[in-house]
């Protein structure tokens, strides 16, 4: 049951304070990680931690290899298309509509086997993940299209990825669902 605040105090002053974060359509920060378009709509940084969140457009074979974040859990919600997802060891479709929760600790990764671009949104809690692309992403370069990165890039974001304590994990028998060969 709720109750209306009293009027006096500086309590009731703190409900006035603006505190909410508003980002327009088109206002977040894009990078492009691996042939993906990522725009980040909260980093955490905005939401003292609370959450990150991205809007995400995976082009056909796009997606990133298998990873384990150790810090937070990450949500999806597909807006459009089909994502292949992988749960520790299974795989299964997520389409235009559906949420996938990956609690950490959890080797994940999404995928899109179709012909067409899919589009989602992707949140961390706490926020944090998205660092990974904010700071190891390419900066757009109008009229061109993002590129798949050869491996020895992805490999490069050793440092980074330790730093968002986020760990690579690829078994060798799994380089045909995971590693870069499936990247057109």
């Amino acid at each position: 049951m709720s109750s209306i605040p009293s009027t006096d105090g500086a309590e009731t002053a703190a409900y006035y304070r603006p505190r909410v974060l508003h980002v327009p359509a088109g206002k977040g920060v894009v990078k492009w990680m691996s042939g993906d378009v990522y725009e980040t709509m909260a980093p955490a940084e905005s939401t003292d931690g609370a959450v990150g969140l991205t809007v995400c457009w995976v082009p056909p074979g796009g997606g990133p290899i298998a990873h384990v974040h150790r810090a937070a859990d990450e949500s999806f919600y597909v807006i459009s298309g089909a994502l292949e997802f992988l749960n520790g060891d299974q795989i299964f479709v997520a389409n235009a509509g559906d949420f996938v929760f990956v609690p950490r600790g959890t080797r994940h990764r999404f995928r899109n086997r179709t012909g067409e671009q899919a589009h989602m949104v992707s949140f961390f809690t706490p926020g944090g993940g998205e660092g990974l692309w904010l700071e190891g992403g390419d900066d757009p370069v109008p009229g061109e299209k993002p590129e798949f990165w050869p491996p020895e890039r992805g490999l490069a974001l050793g440092p980074l990825l330790g730093r968002k304590e986020i760990d690579m994990v690829i078994l060798p028998e799994e380089a045909d669902i995971d590693g870069p060969a499936d990247k057109p």
